[in-house]
């Protein structure tokens, strides 16, 4: 019972404490997230490289006759999607839009630039290339619509792919989000400096108190006796 008491002792956290201590430290937290904010803003702004991207969609339909499409067809469109979707993203599409651009990059590379997403409860399949060059950008996303169109074509056996939307040349940039990375170095300083205090309440072994006495050294405290002003001052001073 008695180490059942002392862990349940070691593990007791005074919140009030650490608010206070936290308090105490509020003008260095604000501080700190400024700085760290404004270090934020500088890299995101100034030295990360700027991404552009560019998007293309194509709607692709099976058909089993020329003149109608049935439900069967639509049923199955939706099931092949996501694999229309993965032969657009591999590795013969790719690298034969790297050979036709002359793109000096690895399939890993251009793979890296390339996303394909499936809007819910459609068959449309958005083509998105996100590069620091626009136009770069633009004539990936369109070069992909147009192998992967041939591409899928010979592998699925189907009647054709339709373009919704060619890729367009992107006049603003993409990334790097400038005002959630500021967002995100203020929160990282002002939680950095929490932290620390929050650190030095559980590392701070120090008796304060009559309760502390009792608590760990397992003493009661017969008496009291308050320090003199001059006693006090002159503990501040051998603090700082």
């Amino acid at each position: 019972m008695e180490k059942q008491r002392q862990m349940t002792d070691e593990i007791e956290i005074d919140l009030a404490e650490v608010f206070r201590r936290m308090l105490a430290r509020l003008p260095m937290m604000l501080a700190a997230g400024l700085l760290t904010a404004l270090i934020a803003f500088f890299v995101s702004r100034f030295v990360m490289t700027p991404a552009y991207e560019s998007t293309t969609k194509i709607y692709v339909l099976s058909r089993q006759e020329n003149s109608s499409v049935t439900y069967s067809d639509l049923q199955m469109g939706t099931q092949l999607t996501q694999d229309y979707a993965e032969l657009i993203q591999g590795r013969y599409v790719l690298e034969q839009v790297a050979e036709i651009l002359s793109l000096d990059m690895s399939y890993e590379a251009l793979r890296g630039m390339v996303s394909v997403s499936v809007p819910d409860d459609t068959r449309i399949i958005s083509i998105s290339v996100s590069d620091s060059d626009p136009v770069r950008a633009m004539e990936i996303a369109n070069c992909i619509r147009e192998t992967a169109t041939v591409y899928i074509t010979d592998v699925m056996d189907i009647e054709a792919v339709n373009v919704v939307e060619t890729a367009f040349l992107p006049t603003r940039k993409s990334g790097p989000n400038v005002k959630l990375i500021t967002l995100l170095g203020g929160l990282l300083g002002i939680f950095a400096i929490a932290a620390v205090a929050v650190t030095e309440y559980l590392m701070d072994d120090t008796i304060k108190t009559a309760e502390d006495v009792e608590r760990y050294l397992e003493l009661s405290t017969l008496a009291m006796i308050p320090l003199s002003e001059n006693e006090k001052q002159g503990r501040r001073k051998k603090k700082k």
